[in-house]
C-alpha cells in the first residue's frame, strides 16, 4: 500500500517523542509543576512532548479515587487537577520557546458516562437492547461513541480544532486509532491540516492501512516479540522475522515509533527492568538507532522502578540525580546529527551486520552516504567476546559513550558485558 497523501511534517525523521504523565510526574500533578522540569528535558535532548489526556475526568462509575485519564467528561476543557487552560497554555508557550512540540492524546472512540455529550446530544452514543448506554469491551467507565453519527464527528473535528487554534498544539496522538473508523481520521485531519502547518498524527495502532492517513504508529508487536525473546518464548530469529515483515508490510514513508515502556505497559505490565531485566537498555538503543522514532516515557531517565498506578496518585520517585540523562542524550545528539539514523529516509540503507556469535548478538550498520553508525546488542546474559566477520564494516570508528576511537573490519574482535551495547559512528578524521 502507499503512505499518507497529506503534506507531512518537515522535522519527523530526526525527532523523538516523550510521554507525559502528569499525574504523577510531579508531588503537585500540575502543568506548571511540570513546566519547571522542561530545561531539564531541553538538555536531554527531548523534541516532542506527548501529554497524556489533560481533560476533566467522569465521576460516573469512575475507577480508583481520581479516575482514567482516557474517561473524558469534555472534550473542550482542562482537567483542574492539573491546572487551568491558561496554566495549559502556558506550559505550551514556554516549551515551544525551547524549540520543542506539544502533541495532545486524542480519546475518540469512547466517552465517560457523564460526558456533556450525554445530556446534549445523547444521540452521539450506542446504546445496548434496553436503551442504555454501554461500555466498549470490559471498560466499565466509559461508553461507546457511535461512529455512525455525522452530528458526532464534527463535534469531535470541532474540538479537535479548539485545541490547535486556541492552544497552538502540534498535533496528536489518537488512543487506540483502529478502534473509530479511518474515514473519521480522514474527515478529521482534512478539516484541520489548514489551521496549522506541520501537525504531527500518531497513531496507536498497527493497522497498516491507518497510514493513509497517520504520520506514524505504534511497533506494539516488536515490543511484545521483544519481551518473549527475554523470556526465552522465541530467538534471534523470531526478532528478525518481526522486523523482516515490518519492512515488507509497511509503505516506505510510514514512522514507526520503538519503545521499551509507556503508560500503559508500565502501569499493567510492569517497568522494562521487569520484562527485559539486564537487556532494557540494550533494547532502548535499537529504539533509538533502528529506522523509527523513538520514545521516552515519564521517568525512564530516573531510572523509575516501579510500577505507576493508572487510577490514583502515585508519584514518580525522583531522587535529584537522574542516572540515565546522559545515556538518553548520547543517543538523542546522535540521533540530530547523523543522517544515518533518519528515518523514512530513502537515501538511507540499513544492513544487518553477521557476528561470530549470531544468536545472541545483534548487530546493523545503517548508512547515509559517508555518514554510518553501527550498533551491536549483546542480548544475552553473558560476557561475550565476537569477531565482526563482514566485509560491509571497515573504518574508523569512535563510540559515542566513551569516545574512543576503533578502526573497525571484518577481522575486529568485539568484547561485551551481560546485557551490553555498543553505538559506533563513523569518523574518518
Amino acid at each position: 500500500m502507499t503512505g499518507s497523501t497529506y503534506k507531512r511534517a518537515n522535522w519527523l525523521a530526526t525527532t523523538n517523542i516523550y510521554e507525559v504523565n502528569t499525574r504523577q510526574y510531579t508531588a503537585e500533578g500540575t502543568f506548571n509543576a511540570f513546566s519547571a522540569e522542561l530545561p531539564r528535558l531541553k538538555d536531554m535532548g527531548v523534541e516532542v512532548l506527548w501529554f497524556m489526556p489533560i481533560h476533566p475526568i467522569g465521576e460516573q462509575n469512575r475507577k480508583g479515587s481520581l479516575g482514567s485519564y482516557y474517561c473524558i467528561k469534555d472534550f473542550k476543557a482542562v482537567n483542574l487537577e492539573f491546572g487551568t487552560a491558561e496554566d495549559f497554555k502556558a506550559l505550551i508557550k514556554k516549551a515551544h520557546e525551547l524549540g520543542m512540540k506539544v502533541i495532545m492524546d486524542w480519546v475518540a472512540n469512547h466517552a465517560a458516562w457523564d460526558n456533556v455529550w450525554t445530556t446534549d446530544h445523547p444521540d452521539y452514543f450506542e446504546r445496548d437492547a434496553e436503551g442504555n448506554f454501554r461500555a466498549p469491551y470490559d471498560w466499565t467507565d466509559v461508553i461507546q461513541i457511535d461512529h455512525s453519527s455525522e452530528a458526532e464527528q464534527e463535534a469531535m473535528i470541532d474540538a479537535m480544532k479548539y485545541w490547535v487554534t486556541d492552544f497552538n498544539i502540534d498535533g496528536f496522538r489518537a488512543d487506540l486509532a483502529h478502534l473509530t473508523p479511518l474515514a473519521f481520521w480522514k474527515k478529521a485531519r482534512t478539516a484541520i491540516e489548514p489551521l496549522k502547518e506541520n501537525l504531527f498524527w500518531l497513531a496507536e495502532t498497527e493497522e497498516i492501512y491507518y497510514h493513509e492517513v497517520f504520520d506514524a504508529s505504534f511497533t506494539w508487536e516488536w515490543m511484545h516479540k521483544t519481551e518473549d525473546y527475554c523470556k526465552g518464548n522465541t530467538d534471534m530469529d523470531g526478532l528478525k522475522e518481526v522486523l523482516h515483515r515490518y519492512y515488507g508490510a509497511f509503505p516506505a514513508s510510514a514512522y514507526r515509533m520503538y519503545f521499551t515502556s509507556n503508560h500503559d505497559e508500565n502501569s499493567w505490565n510492569g517497568t522494562e527492568y521487569e520484562k527485559y531485566g539486564e537487556m532494557a537498555k540494550a533494547f532502548a538503543v535499537f529504539s533509538f538507532t533502528w529506522n523509527g522514532i523513538p520514545l521516552i516515557y515519564s521517568g525512564q531517565e530516573l531510572p523509575n522502578l516501579k510500577k505507576l498506578k493508572f487510577f490514583d496518585k502515585d508519584v514518580i520517585a525522583w531522587t535529584g540525580n537522574n542516572e540515565l540523562h546522559s545515556f538518553y542524550k548520547n543517543l538523542l545528539k546522535l540521533r540530530k546529527r547523523n543522517p544515518a539514523l533518519r528515518a523514512c529516509d530513502p537515501s538511507v540503507n540499513s544492513f544487518l551486520v553477521t557476528p561470530s556469535i549470531d544468536h545472541c548478538v545483534f548487530a546493523y550498520l545503517r548508512k547515509n552516504g559517508d555518514n554510518e553508525v553501527l550498533v551491536f546488542l549483546n542480548l544475552s546474559s553473558d560476557a561475550i567476546s565476537f569477531s565482526v566477520e563482514d566485509n560491509i564494516v571497515d573504518g574508523s570508528f569512535e563510540d559515542i559513550f566513551t569516545g574512543t576511537r576503533h578502526n573497525l573490519n571484518a577481522d575486529s574482535v568485539i568484547e561485551m558485558p551481560a546485557g551490553g551495547f555498543r553505538v559506533f559512528e563513523r569518523n574518518d578524521e
